[in-house]
C-alpha cells in the first residue's frame, strides 16, 4: 500500500455503489441543457470563529441578464435555518465573517456605485451598509482579528490618464504594457477611512494576514501578465504596511502562502521540485519568515497534488486538499515526522474548504455523481455531518447516469484511470455510441462531482450517449512522473492513453467502435487536434479553444512559462528546437483528417487565441474535411453568457447526431425573458 494511505481514515462521507437509477424517483426526467446551466451552485463555505454558523455563496442562473448572479447565505452549523443574507440585482461576492460573528462583509456594486465596493450587513439581517467609495474596484477582502480593519485589494486609479488620453484623442493600445498595478490597502470598520499600505511600481498578487493579525504576507510581481508569475516573490510587512521585508528570491510562483501560528513560518504552494525546476505536481513548501535560510519541500514522495493548505492550531500541523486523480480528499500533516492522516474519503471531488482554528474543525463542500456540491462540517473529533440540503432531491428530479472509475493499460504498460459516465437506463449487452472527453490543463484532473456547462455528461448520457472522461498522462494527482510525460515533446503519450482508454471501453461491451465522438476544450481541445490526426475512427469531433500550431501558438498566448519545457526553449533562439514544436503540432499532420471537426472559440480569447482555430478551420476546409467555425462574440477563454453556453451545446449535439449517429436533433431553446424567473433551489 502507498506510504501515505498508511494513515486512519476518519470519515467515510457516503455510499454511491448504488446506481443513480436506483434511487431516482419514477417521475425523474431526463437533464436538459437548460436544466444543468440552471442548477445553483456552492462555494466558498467559511465557518464562524464561534462555530455556530456557516457562511456561504449560491449561484444561481439569470436568464434575464444572461448571466449567473451570486447571493450570499447563511445556515447554522447544524444545518437548520438558512437564510439568504442579500438579493442585489447584480449579486455580491467575497463574504466574510466579522471575528465576533455580528457582521458580514461582501464585495457589491449596487446603489449607483460605478466600482464594486465594500459593504456591511448585520448578522441578523437589514439593509447593507457601504464602507468604501473606493475609485477602483475592490477583491479579496479579508477581516483583522481584532475587527477593527478590514484588508482589501485594489487597482490603482488611472482615471486622471484616462481622461487626459481622452483629451488627447489618444485610443493607442500600448499592447502588453496598458495595464493597472494593484496594491494592499485597509479600511477602518467604524470611520469607513481607507489607508494604501503598500505602494510601488509592482503588483500585489495575493496576501494573507497573520493569525494574530500582526503581520502580512504577500506576493508581489512586476506586472500583472501571466508571465510575470514567476517573476513574483513573497515578502512579510507589518499589518500597517511598514517594514516590509522579502523572503524568498526563487524566481517561481508560489501561491497560498500563509504565515504560522507564531509567525515564524510561511507555508506556500509551488509547482515545483525541491531545486526549484519548474512543471511538477503543485507541492507544498515552508520557509523561515523572516526570509533567513531556503524553502523546504515538505513530502517530496507525495504522489498527489496540493490544491489548498493551512496552518493547525499551532506550526506542528497542516491541514491540505490533496488531488488523487478523480476524487480529493481532506490530509492532516505532522510537520515534524512528515506523518500524514487521510480525513476523509469517498467518490467527491472537494469544491471548496475552510479551516477554523478556533474550533480546530473543517468545512467542505463535495460533489458527487448525485450531488452538484453540498457542504459538511468535519468537528475536530471527526465526526462528519451534511450542512446544506440544497442537491438532497437532485436525483429524484432528474435522471443521473451512474458513474465509475476504469482503469486501463496504455500501449506502453503504464495504467491509467478515468470516468466512465454511462447512459440512462443502461442495459448491459447494448452497445452505446461514445462521446470522449479531454480535459484542459493539461495540468488537471477529471474528478467525480462534475456538473460542466461545457461538458454535460449528464445531458450526453440523457441522449444515449456513454461518456469517458480519460485521465490521461499530463495530468495531476498521479505522481511527477506521470504529470512530466509532456515534458520534451508534448504528445508523448497523452493520445494513447485516451486511445487505449476508447479499446478498454469497447472492450468493456459499452461503446460502440463505429460510433465514436471525441470533445475537449482549452488543453483537451489540443487532444482533440491531435487525435484526429492520429485516427479516423472518430465520426464526430468538436475542437473547442484548441492550439493547432505551437509554433504560432507560442506568441499568441498570455502564457509561456510551460511551454517551454515541453519543448526545449523558445522559437525564438538561435538553433531553436523547431522540429519539436512542429513535430507536435496538429497541423503538421492535417491532411490525414478525415473526421467531421466543429470548431469553438471565444472573440477576446487570450489563452489560446482565435487565430488558432481560424488556422485549423482553414486547414481542414482546404482539404475538404466538414467543418465549421464559430466565435463567441465578447467571450473570453472561458465563456460565461449563458446563452452562449447553450448555443455550445446545442451546435455541439447537432453536430455529433448528425455526423456519428445519423439523426436529427431538436435545438433548445433560452427561457424567455418573461418566463426568466429562475426556479433556484434554495438551501433548505
Amino acid at each position: 500500500m502507498n506510504k501515505w494511505l498508511n494513515g486512519i481514515v476518519t470519515g467515510i462521507l457516503f455510499s454511491t455503489t448504488a446506481t443513480a437509477q436506483e434511487a431516482t424517483a419514477d417521475k425523474a426526467a431526463a437533464m436538459s441543457a437548460v436544466d444543468l446551466l440552471s442548477l445553483p451552485a456552492i462555494s466558498r463555505p467559511e465557518l464562524s470563529k464561534d462555530g455556530r454558523q456557516i457562511l456561504f455563496n449560491q449561484s444561481v442562473a439569470d436568464w434575464d441578464q444572461d448571466k449567473r448572479i451570486n447571493h450570499v447565505w447563511r445556515v447554522n452549523a447544524d444545518g437548520t435555518n438558512p437564510v439568504q443574507m442579500t438579493n442585489g440585482n447584480a449579486g455580491e461576492e467575497g463574504a466574510i465573517w466579522a471575528p465576533d460573528g455580528r457582521h458580514i462583509a461582501f464585495i457589491a456594486k449596487r446603489h449607483g456605485d460605478k466600482k464594486r465596493q465594500l459593504y456591511v450587513i448585520n448578522n441578523m439581517g437589514g439593509e447593507a451598509a457601504r464602507l468604501t467609495k473606493h475609485k477602483t474596484n475592490i477583491t479579496n477582502i479579508s477581516w483583522s482579528p481584532d475587527g477593527n480593519t478590514i484588508y482589501f485589494l485594489a487597482n490603482e486609479d488611472r482615471s486622471a490618464l484616462e481622461k487626459q488620453r481622452k483629451k488627447d484623442r489618444d485610443n493607442m493600445i500600448r499592447f502588453d504594457d496598458d495595464f493597472a498595478q494593484r496594491h494592499v490597502w485597509q479600511v477602518n470598520v467604524k470611520s469607513g477611512e481607507a489607508k494604501q499600505l503598500t505602494e510601488g511600481d509592482y503588483y500585489v498578487r495575493f496576501y494573507n494576514v497573520s493569525p494574530d493579525g500582526s503581520k502580512i504576507v504577500y506576493s508581489r510581481a512586476p506586472k500583472p501578465l501571466l508571465d510575470n508569475l514567476w517573476d513574483g516573490e513573497l515578502w512579510v510587512m507589518k499589518a500597517d504596511g511598514s517594514e516590509a521585508v522579502q523572503v524568498t528570491h526563487n524566481a517561481y510562483p508560489e501561491t497560498g502562502a500563509r504565515l504560522s501560528p507564531d509567525n515564524n513560518t510561511i507555508l506556500y504552494r509551488a509547482g515545483v521540485n525541491s531545486k526549484g525546476e519548474p512543471y511538477y505536481n503543485d507541492n507544498l513548501f515552508v520557509i523561515s519568515a523572516d526570509g533567513a535560510g531556503s524553502e523546504r519541500l515538505l513530502m517530496p514522495d507525495l504522489p498527489y497534488e496540493i490544491d489548498a493548505a493551512e496552518w493547525g492550531k499551532s506550526a506542528k500541523t497542516i491541514f491540505f486538499i490533496a488531488n488523487m486523480g478523480v476524487h480529493t480528499e481532506l490530509f492532516e500533516l505532522t510537520v515534524k515526522k512528515e506523518k500524514t492522516k487521510q480525513l476523509t474519503n469517498g467518490k467527491h471531488a472537494v469544491r471548496g474548504w475552510h479551516y477554523q482554528r478556533n474550533t480546530n474543525s473543517h468545512t467542505l463542500a463535495f460533489a458527487t455523481p448525485n450531488n452538484v456540491g453540498d457542504i459538511w462540517s468535519l468537528s475536530s473529533k471527526g465526526k462528519l455531518t451534511q450542512v446544506t440540503h440544497v442537491f438532497d432531491d437532485l436525483n429524484k428530479k432528474f435522471k443521473l447516469p451512474r458513474t465509475a472509475s476504469i482503469q486501463w493499460k496504455s500501449d506502453d504498460g503504464v495504467t491509467v484511470e478515468g470516468l466512465l459516465y454511462y447512459p440512462l437506463d443502461y442495459t448491459e449487452g447494448t452497445r452505446y455510441p461514445l462521446v470522449v472527453q479531454t480535459h484542459g490543463g493539461p495540468l488537471s484532473s477529471d474528478k467525480f462531482g462534475s456538473f460542466s456547462t461545457s461538458r454535460y455528461a449528464q445531458v450526453l448520457t440523457a441522449k444515449g450517449y456513454a461518456v469517458l472522461q480519460p485521465n490521461y498522462r499530463g495530468s495531476v494527482g498521479y505522481g511527477d512522473t506521470f504529470a512530466r510525460d509532456m515534458v520534451g515533446g508534448y504528445f508523448t503519450n497523452a493520445h494513447l492513453d485516451v486511445m487505449t482508454g476508447v479499446d478498454a471501453v469497447v472492450a468493456m461491451g459499452v461503446a460502440d467502435p463505429d460510433t465514436l465522438v471525441k470533445m475537449g476544450w482549452s488543453a483537451g481541445g489540443h487532444l482533440t487536434n491531435k487525435i484526429i490526426t492520429h485516427t479516423d475512427r472518430f465520426k464526430a469531433a468538436s475542437s473547442g479553444a484548441g492550439a493547432v500550431n505551437w509554433i504560432s501558438m507560442y506568441g499568441q498566448s498570455d502564457i509561456r512559462v510551460n511551454r517551454t519545457p515541453w519543448f526545449g526553449n523558445t522559437p525564438w533562439v538561435k538553433d531553436a528546437p523547431i522540429d519539436v514544436y512542429w513535430n507536435n503540432s496538429p497541423l503538421k499532420d492535417i491532411w490525414k483528417v478525415t473526421t467531421p471537426t466543429l470548431v469553438l472559440v471565444g472573440e477576446k480569447d487570450v489563452r489560446v487565441p482565435s487565430p488558432q482555430s481560424v488556422e485549423l478551420h482553414r486547414a481542414l476546409k482546404f482539404n475538404g474535411v466538414t467543418t465549421k467555425l464559430y466565435m463567441a462574440p465578447g467571450e473570453p477563454h472561458g465563456w460565461r453568457k449563458l446563452t452562449h453556453r447553450l448555443f455550445k451545446i446545442n451546435v455541439e449535439l447537432d453536430w455529433f447526431e448528425k455526423h456519428a449517429r445519423g439523426q436529427n436533433y431538436k435545438w433548445e431553446k433560452a427561457p424567455k425573458k418573461s418566463d426568466a424567473k429562475e426556479e433556484s433551489t434554495d438551501a433548505k
